[in-house]
This record gives C-alpha cells, sequence and structure tokens, in this order.
C-alpha cells in the first residue's frame, strides 16, 4: 500500500471531513472511494490510451529481450561464459592497457 499526501483548500477539507463524520467515515476512506469513482468513469474512455500504451511497453521489451539475446544468446538465466582470452584472473595474463594494447604486468 501506498502514502500519498493531497492539498485541499481550508474550506474543502473543511466540508470532506463534515461528510466523512456524517457517513460514519474516515477522510483517508472517502478520499479513496473517490479515486476509485474517478477511475471507473474513465476506463472506457482511456482504453484505447491504455492499448497504445501497452503496445509501446510490449516494443521496447522486445527490443530488450533482443538486446540481451544479442549478447548472451538464447536468454538462459545462467551467467555467459567468458572466452578464454578475456581471462582476467589474477595473474595478469591477456590484460588489455588503456589504449587497448597488451599491458606489461
Amino acid at each position: 500500500m501506498k502514502t500519498t499526501a493531497v492539498r485541499l483548500e481550508d474550506e474543502l477539507y473543511a466540508q470532506l471531513t463534515i461528510v466523512a463524520q456524517l457517513e460514519g467515515q474516515t477522510v483517508t476512506d472517502i478520499i479513496r472511494l473517490a479515486v476509485i469513482g474517478y477511475i471507473e468513469q474513465r476506463k472506457t474512455s482511456l482504453s484505447s490510451q491504455a492499448d497504445a500504451a501497452l503496445a509501446e511497453i510490449e516494443r521496447e521489451a522486445a527490443i530488450r529481450r533482443q538486446a540481451i539475446t544479442a549478447l548472451f544468446g538464447n536468454g538462459d538465466s545462467a551467467a555467459p561464459e567468458v572466452p578464454a582470452e578475456a581471462d582476467t584472473t589474477s595473474t595478469g595474463r591477456n590484460r588489455r592497457g588503456k589504449d587497448g594494447g597488451a599491458s606489461s604486468s
């Protein structure tokens, strides 16, 4: 559950607290119900925009999947193997210097 702050003018807040008190509810409950109602009213009118947003998310996910596959192969969760020529163990063999050439260590 998330917590959020809502800024209300003093008069509006006073009205809200009176309505909550008369209905035997908390201000938080009244605000939650208002937000739920707001969302429900807009679901139909926003459905095409939601479809477009979902399509964009899927497109971006596909691009990222392709990038991972290109880097690591079939997408298995196992770590990719490091080729022997890229071994950078403490012996210092096959290390590259800043200029890309072999270092003298």
